[in-house]
């Protein structure tokens, strides 16, 4: 089957991730970069690991780092066990946030963010840079290096004029009709027009580059139907990509950060003309998170905020669903989160209300669970610091940063 020819590539490198590699040995590598050889490319995209130790348990008393569980039998309290809590935390950043990553040892990862925090890592369980870095250097051509050949990788403005190839932009509407658009990743992977979409049709399996393709919808027989740019249907089935195993698109949006719709609630994607993404730029450092937060005593502690005993700076991420669709919110985005009691009758779901004024209704899971860490309101008035277990949090109201330090600037994005 013939295939439309492609989109011309995009004569300016602006939103894709760029930086300078250091190997052992000295030798240096820079250019634009993609993370695995073929996935994270734009500074919205998130850098992934796991955080060795956690600083902010050292604020708190030592009956605050138990919780008393029940013991059961066949379904029957029989005894109650004091156990340790699990204050271990996840990392995850916006590359644009990043100033500098380096291998500190065998098994240490060290990232230094814009804001100068610095963040020690388990290599071991940091598979975005153990899937190594692929760079498009100026000399040597496109090189791949491995997880063990990178000393550091030092994270840089990109330089105007470079050329790169166009990204993936468009609207995703999910099953129960919400629209996201922006910059998006199919299958959690595929973002630029190069980047190829594997499918079986009734007489032969095809690849089809994406800046080839109009739209994506979702096929009643377990797989998707194309419209190519030039208007023919093509029916695809057979492969992950195109049918249930499909893990998602994510959409980085400007309304709420960046969010995933999972396979089951996808409907359909219509591809359209982005422009540029957001330059290195475009991604202020972190400000210290500031508010109140009110317990369902009536307390009032105003300070800086350190949300789930992890989250300290607007730039971290609020993470939560809401049918089928994860939310991945930006917390210089959020003015307030209002939590009922768990006993109160309908409290499935959690309010989060944007500075924006729009508000949203989100399950009590990933940073709206039972498992959250709490509050640890630093300096706070007027009885100094004070840490505030979950279930004792009724409402926490963030200071907005500056104009300048918005986080939601993303160009041509705007559902």
């Amino acid at each position: 089957m013939e295939i439309p020819e492609p989109v011309t590539a995009a004569e300016t490198g602006q939103g894709f991730i760029y930086g300078r590699i250091t190997i052992d040995g000295g030798d240096t590598y820079e250019g634009r970069l993609r993370w695995g050889g073929d996935e994270e490319a734009f500074w919205s995209h998130h850098f992934n690991g796991r955080k060795e130790g956690n600083p902010w348990v050292a604020h708190l008393a030592a009956e605050q780092l138990t919780e008393r569980r029940p013991v059961e039998v066949f379904g029957v309290e029989v005894a109650q066990r004091d156990r340790e809590i699990n204050f271990s935390r996840p990392f995850m950043a916006r590359f644009g946030d990043i100033a500098r990553i380096e291998a500190t040892g065998a098994r240490d990862l060290r990232v230094v963010l814009k804001s100068g925090t610095v963040v020690d890592l388990d290599r071991m369980e940091s598979d975005d840079f153990g899937d190594g870095v692929r760079v498009w250097d100026a000399k040597r051509g496109v090189v791949d290096l491995a997880e063990r050949q990178i000393r550091s990788i030092e994270l840089l403005k990109e330089p105007a004029g470079a050329a790169s190839p166009t990204s993936l932009f468009g609207t995703v509407r999910t099953r129960g009709g919400q629209d996201f658009t922006g910059f998006v990743q199919w299958d959690r992977k595929e973002c630029v027009g190069p980047d190829e979409l594997e499918g079986n049709t009734s007489d032969a399996r095809l690849r089809i580059r994406f800046d080839s393709i109009r739209s994506i919808a979702r096929h009643p027989q377990d797989g998707s139907l194309v419209t190519l740019i030039d208007g023919r249907e093509i029916a695809l089935s057979g492969t992950r990509k195109v049918g249930r195993g499909n893990r998602g698109v994510y959409v980085d949006n400007q309304r709420y950060g960046r969010v995933l719709i999972e396979w089951d609630d996808f409907d359909r994607i219509d591809f359209t003309d982005g422009g540029l993404g957001r330059s290195y730029d475009d991604f202020p450092p972190g400000r210290p998170l500031t508010g109140m937060v009110t317990t369902h005593t009536g307390r009032r502690l105003s300070g800086r905020l350190v949300y789930d005993l992890d989250e300290s700076e607007t730039i971290e991420t609020l993470d939560a669903p809401s049918q089928s669709v994860n939310y991945t919110i930006p917390f210089g985005l959020i003015a307030s989160i209002t939590v009922p009691s768990s006993k109160t009758a309908g409290a499935q779901t959690i309010g989060v209300t944007l500075h924006s004024g729009e508000s949203l209704q989100l399950e009590r899971a990933g940073d709206l669970s039972d498992a959250n860490g709490g509050m640890l309101i630093l300096d706070a008035e007027p009885e100094g610091s004070e840490y505030v277990a979950w279930a004792e949090v009724a409402r926490v109201d963030f200071d907005r940063a500056p104009a300048s330090d918005s986080p939601n600037a993303l160009e041509g994005s705007s559902n």
